[in-house]
């Protein structure tokens, strides 16, 4: 990837890291209405990854491959935000189960199980579920922004975040540890195989004994669950 100079080589890092986009492409991809074609993911990633290569100092010490990283999924994240394709409908029935959660937990003092949230929702369970599926589509960007600190990197791969800053993220990520620690365990699963182990939800499917549909529906659920209490004590 460095020429003899010590320097790195653009059509190398290019030839390198492309199996990465490609993979993070298709990651965010099963989780995106039909429309959203897998190579203008793969074009924003590699968009992305040019712009790592021509911001990284590696006088910084800074790993490259972290700071490229951050800058393929950045890239795919704004591209998706550009579109907006998420209907108003759909985030105006997610934000009413987010709702619907935080009154039940404040109410039951506990996590409500799905039976109880739609029982509150006064619809039957098959409804809330298909529900729970319908909204799961545009939950890769409601992670992304609850759980991603959105700050901007400097050329050396550095935060640029003030004492308040970086005291309202380290707040977020405890939030978020203790939401995650409070799923149901099999959400709590779901969670690590998909985001920690990188698992499809097919995959995961196989090794919960559930179909792929219940997968997302637990998916669905877990993001609500996380995004209710993190919003609610911000």
């Amino acid at each position: 990837m460095y020429t003899a100079q010590g320097k790195m080589n653009r059509e190398s890092v290019l030839q390198q890291y492309y199996p990465t986009v490609r993979r993070q492409a298709l990651s965010l991809q099963v989780r995106l209405p039909a429309g959203v074609d897998v190579d203008d993911l793969i074009q924003a990633g590699l968009e992305g990854l040019l712009d790592a290569f021509g911001r990284f100092d590696p006088s910084a010490g800074a790993a490259f491959s972290t700071f490229a990283h951050q800058r393929i999924r950045g890239a795919m994240i704004d591209e998706l935000r550009s579109r907006d394709w998420l209907p108003r409908s759909v985030r105006r029935n997610a934000r009413d189960v987010e709702a619907c959660m935080r009154k039940l937990e404040h109410r039951l003092g506990r996590v409500p199980e799905e039976r109880e949230i739609a029982a509150e929702l006064d619809m039957p369970l098959d409804e809330y579920q298909k529900l729970l599926l319908d909204t799961n589509n545009g939950l890769v960007l409601s992670y992304d922004e609850v759980v991603t600190e959105q700050t901007e990197l400097s050329s050396d791969g550095e935060r640029q975040d003030s004492p308040a800053e970086a005291l309202f993220s380290g707040e977020r990520k405890e939030l978020i540890a203790q939401a995650i620690g409070n799923l149901p365990e099999k959400e709590k699963l779901v969670m690590a195989l998909y985001y920690q182990e990188e698992l499809n939800l097919k995959e995961i499917g196989a090794v919960l004994d559930v179909t792929e549909s219940r997968v997302s529906q637990l998916h669905s659920q877990a993001i609500k669950r996380i995004r209710a209490h993190v919003l609610d004590d911000l």
